[in-house]
């Protein structure tokens, strides 16, 4: 039975336990909280240490599920019940005796099989599990990149709900998107090195602070660089972009990325019938804040200036990887789309 995220946490904090639990996907943030989750309260202390066992599947003998399959079926020392959790599970390759455990499980056990990746679900015994009314299917899947900031602003009012003292500049979360990427256990590292990390007396995450405890500087980052375009300050945007040629934590390939978001929601600005902060926020799936910079880059950039940035914003994604551009660095590259954006 395939669940979310949400609702097997949901059920484990109330204490409701499934006899077997698939955790898979390339996104190991929410797999590894459900399968700590379990590690750490399935059992007391003492019945850990007698009754919880962690297999690795590169360890099974003939990568075979087999040997996982006898311990869970084994009944608890302490008297109550046993976890038995298998890690790395995609290296195993013999699944009959999980097949056969289906008809035949021991409820009050707990079997746990974190598989790295996707399972093949051609396969027989993977369509039994994921149709079996006591099997519980996590799939966790690494996010998309214009996915991200939704994610961290997602996540950050949850934490606001713990602190409401907490007060988070809307502009800090594009910049940590851009810097980190899409790995999430990464992401809530820096968010919770950024809360953890605050003088005391100091309850707003701001652009300073991300430079102090995570290194993203305040002035060359993307939002600065997206900033300068709109007010088509050139000098800046191109001192921006010299500095991200020179470092290799800011590959052009990556930081055009936002910038073509940007514009395109901006030509989708254009052509909005209502243009009220409400109405352009909800359509372009965005912070109310940042709606003023649309308004201000609609006025520098009319809308066929705007559909030509998009076209350039592609070309360069393209030559970037290799088509039409043989040898050009980055830093010409910069140098030359910044001009086309501006002029």
């Amino acid at each position: 039975m395939i669940k979310k995220f949400n609702d097997i946490l949901s059920d484990l904090k109330a204490g409701t336990y499934a006899p077997i639990y698939i955790l898979c996907g390339e996104e190991a943030y929410y797999t590894d909280r459900v399968y700590e989750f379990i590690a750490a309260n399935a059992l007391d202390e003492m019945a850990r240490e007698f009754d919880q066992q962690v297999l690795y599947g590169r360890d099974l003998p003939g990568a075979d599920i087999a040997p996982v399959i006898s311990a869970v079926r084994g009944y608890a020392m302490m008297g109550g019940r046993k976890v038995v959790i298998v890690r790395e599970a995609q290296a195993i390759k013999k699944w009959d005796a999980l097949d056969a455990y289906l008809n035949n499980m021991m409820p009050q056990n707990v079997l746990v099989i974190c598989y790295n990746g996707k399972p093949d679900k051609r396969q027989n015994v993977w369509k039994h599990v994921m149709d079996h009314p006591q099997v519980v299917w996590l799939q966790s899947d690494k996010l998309r990149d214009f996915e991200v900031e939704k994610w961290i602003a997602t996540y950050i009012a949850d934490i606001k709900k713990e602190h409401p003292e907490l007060t988070i500049d809307p502009r800090v979360v594009p910049v940590l998107a851009d810097h980190i990427g899409t790995d999430l256990s990464a992401i809530v590292g820096a968010i919770n090195k950024l809360i953890d990390g605050r003088p005391e007396g100091v309850n707003t995450i701001d652009a300073a602070l991300v430079e102090r405890n995570i290194g993203i500087s305040k002035d060359y980052n993307i939002m600065e660089l997206q900033a300068a375009l709109i007010r088509g300050d050139i000098v800046k945007a191109n001192r921006i972009t010299q500095y991200f040629a020179s470092s290799k934590d800011h590959p052009m390939i990556r930081e055009m990325a936002p910038l073509y978001t940007f514009f395109s929601n901006l030509l989708m600005y254009h052509y909005m019938p209502s243009k009220a902060q409400a109405v352009v926020a909800k359509e372009l799936g965005i912070n109310p804040y940042f709606v003023k910079d649309y308004e201000m880059a609609a006025r520098r950039y009319p809308a066929g200036k705007t559909f030509l940035i998009v076209g350039y914003l592609r070309e360069f994604d393209a030559r970037l990887k290799g088509i039409n551009n043989p040898s050009a660095k980055d830093a010409d590259l910069w140098k030359e789309l910044i001009f086309k954006i501006t002029h």
